[in-house]
């Protein structure tokens, strides 16, 4: 997370007008996820690869890694789907009988596991987008234009920082095991885990209060304020996003 934070204010993109690049990336997973073939989910992945490696000039490894992140949740999900167990043995592309019970896959349900793997990689692959090209501080000026309500943003301004102090905390509390054996044996990782996330907690929960505090000494009235940098309005921006997104869109139409 903390790589994704500096690529966010440091790539090549950072000068975009963050509506131009939230427009894009949200249209794009909205027509990947209603897309009725695998055509246009490898289309949007590879959009969205070419647009974060090479517009954004963020390394080839740091997207490949962040995309292996989802995959064994999806893999998961996708084999629950391709895969059935029936008494009945009709119907089955692959299966395998076992003690009266079948196990194995039904073509449709095949397509429909590919179908949503490839739809699940496209939109984490936008969501990439955004996240690797787009400050949060930009993108909570955009909501607030768009008049989303403030509690929601404020959540998000908190969520987003405490991920990074949970893992600054859980980091020096691991080296500070580390430092005195606690992961030499089973037994002592197990011991050494479970004290870390009481420790965890403890020195979260004492910073929150810190960061309450903190905010209370500089006026906090119930909203979060933040100051971004004007980026111009490209036109020529939404000429391409208007000429990529208008062929996924027929794409989808003329598969359909």
């Amino acid at each position: 997370m903390i790589a994704i934070d500096s690529f966010a204010y440091s790539n090549n993109l950072k000068t975009v007008h963050p509506t131009e690049k939230l427009l894009f990336a949200m249209i794009t997973m909205v027509v990947c996820l209603t897309a009725p073939a695998v055509i246009t989910p490898l289309i949007v992945l590879a959009l969205m690869a070419g647009g974060i490696v090479i517009k954004a000039g963020i390394p080839a490894r740091v997207f490949v890694k962040l995309m292996l992140v989802p995959l064994s949740f999806l893999l998961i999900s996708v084999l629950t789907i391709a895969f059935s167990v029936s008494t009945n043995p009709a119907g089955f592309w692959l299966a395998q009988t076992v003690n009266g019970l079948t196990i194995g896959m039904r073509y449709p349900d095949l397509i429909t596991a590919v179908n949503l793997f490839l739809r699940s990689l496209g939109a984490v692959s936008c969501l990439y987008f955004i996240a690797l090209t787009t400050p949060l501080t930009e993108l909570i000026a955009v909501l607030h234009k768009m008049k989303v309500p403030f509690i929601i943003t404020e959540l998000m301004v908190l969520i987003y920082r405490f991920i990074f102090v949970f893992m600054e905390t859980a980091t020096t509390i691991r080296r500070a095991q580390f430092s005195r054996s606690g992961y030499v044996s089973k037994k002592s990782s197990f011991r050494s885990m479970s004290r870390l996330f009481s420790a965890l907690f403890g020195k979260v929960f004492v910073k929150s209060q810190e960061l309450f505090n903190a905010m209370a000494a500089r006026c906090y009235t119930g909203e979060i304020n933040v100051l971004t940098k004007k980026r111009p309005v490209s036109l020529k921006n939404y000429l391409i996003i208007t000429g990529l997104e208008i062929p996924l869109i027929l794409l989808n139409l003329l598969w359909r």
